[in-house]
């Protein structure tokens, strides 16, 4: 992914109510801004970003992100076993 991708997926970046739901029960209890704690994730130094068919996941800090890649939207997200 290019740091205009990068940008541009940090821009759009949101999720619907059921995601931050899910996000918040797998990966982040305590993150008063979900979108923010995804936000902060993605923009590590750390994160790796692969495209697979319709969704980009996101490995950082332990944690694995589902995004779709035509949306933005923030699926899910679940800790590194």
């Amino acid at each position: 992914m290019t740091a205009e991708e990068r940008a541009a997926l940090l821009a759009d970046l949101h999720t619907t109510t059921m995601g931050e739901e899910r996000i918040r029960r797998n990966a982040a209890p305590d993150a008063g801004d979900v979108i923010a704690w995804c936000r902060a994730r993605i923009a590590a130094p750390d994160a790796v970003m692969e495209r697979w068919g319709k969704n980009i996941y996101i490995t950082s800090g332990g944690c694995t992100l589902t995004v779709n890649a035509g949306s933005h939207t923030v699926i899910t997200a679940h800790k590194d076993k």
